[in-house]
């Protein structure tokens, strides 16, 4: 059985760094960063390009934020 990666996990598999992948995969550079660090969850032809290059469907790779939700301070709406 396959184990489903992160895409910054497939970059250190697949020796890429950010400008490889961006080019592999025809997406932006600041895209592809946020990407890896979980701050862009890609849209369905995002996923598939990024998928596309390590040869693999996007149900084979993890999406999704990683970063944390902060709690925003202040006294609220009026």
């Amino acid at each position: 059985m396959n184990t489903v990666k992160s895409v910054a996990d497939l970059c250190v598999q697949h020796g890429l760094n950010v400008p490889q992948l961006a080019a592999k995969s025809g997406l932006e550079e600041g895209r592809i960063t946020a990407i890896i660090l979980g701050r862009w969850t890609p849209s369905p032809a995002e996923r598939s390009a990024v998928a596309a290059v390590f040869e693999l469907t996007p149900d084979q790779i993890v999406w999704g934020h990683a970063t944390p939700i902060q709690h925003i301070y202040g006294s609220g709406p009026g």
